[in-house]
């Protein structure tokens, strides 16, 4: 662990990967769950992730379940915009620059890893977590692709609330993860209950800063509480950079 960590801390924003003809390039599966923290992807959290692999070397290629939003949420009065719907998979193209391909076409023979960004809609479009909480369900395809990658034994990185799927999913394998801190009282930490339900799937729910991240090695997780935390925008970013980076690091460990 220490040295993976040392390893992670020297090359946390730098080029992990020669793109020469010599070594190629890893390739990065970033799953979208639309554009927009209240109902879709947290557009911070996806954009540092992209930009941390690319910088890296790494090759990333986004997916998003092509399925309608759980609602549409008007983002300047936090409430639901009435009559609209939006299809996830669109909506994540905004992220993307256009480029994105459906859920269903993602397997772990599609890529050396895969990353799953925070946003409500990893608790509304990827699975049911807002809804019903610890009797919450995970998306067949999400569900798929994770099984897929931990079976095959490949990293799978999750930011802020999007480790709870992993929680349902691996629990069983006792999985350690981070969802953030418990409530301190500072109202730093609004969604400190998500820690609990994550216990109660069987997952060893490790506390972590917002700086920080928490690596499995045996299941091949790496997480970070990113926005669980109301933090500033650098301090997301470079949370979510050292997870890209331990995720680089455990494609070739």
């Amino acid at each position: 662990m220490f040295n993976l960590l040392r390893t992670v801390t020297k090359t946390t924003g730098t080029r992990l990967f020669s793109t020469s003809h010599t070594m190629q390039a890893p390739t990065v599966a970033v799953v979208l769950s639309g554009s927009g923290v209240y109902d879709g992807s947290e557009i911070h959290e996806a954009s540092a992730a992209l930009v941390s692999l690319t910088r890296a070397g790494a090759e990333a290629v986004c997916y998003a379940p092509d399925t309608p939003q759980l609602h549409v949420i008007n983002h300047i009065k936090g409430a639901p915009a009435e009559g609209e719907s939006r299809n996830v998979m669109v909506e994540s193209a905004r992220i993307t620059r256009g480029p994105v391909k459906p859920l269903t076409e993602l397997s772990s023979a599609s890529a050396d890893a895969v990353f799953l960004p925070g946003g409500f809609g990893a608790a509304k479009n990827l699975s049911d977590f807002a809804v019903k909480g610890g009797d919450m369900s995970v998306n067949s395809e999400v569900e798929r692709v994770i099984k897929d990658f931990h079976g095959a034994g490949k990293p799978i990185g999750l930011c802020c609330i999007a480790p709870i799927v992993a929680a349902k999913v691996l629990g069983s394998s006792g999985v350690t993860l981070t969802l953030g801190k418990a409530d301190d009282g500072s109202g730093k930490w609004p969604y400190a209950g998500s820690i609990d339900v994550a216990k109660g799937f069987g997952a060893n729910a490790v506390e972590k800063s917002v700086d920080e991240i928490a690596v499995d090695e045996v299941n091949r997780v790496v997480t970070t509480p990113a926005f669980m935390y109301e933090g500033k925008f650098h301090e997301i970013h470079d949370g979510v950079a050292k997870a890209i980076a331990a995720l680089l690091s455990l494609i070739n460990s």
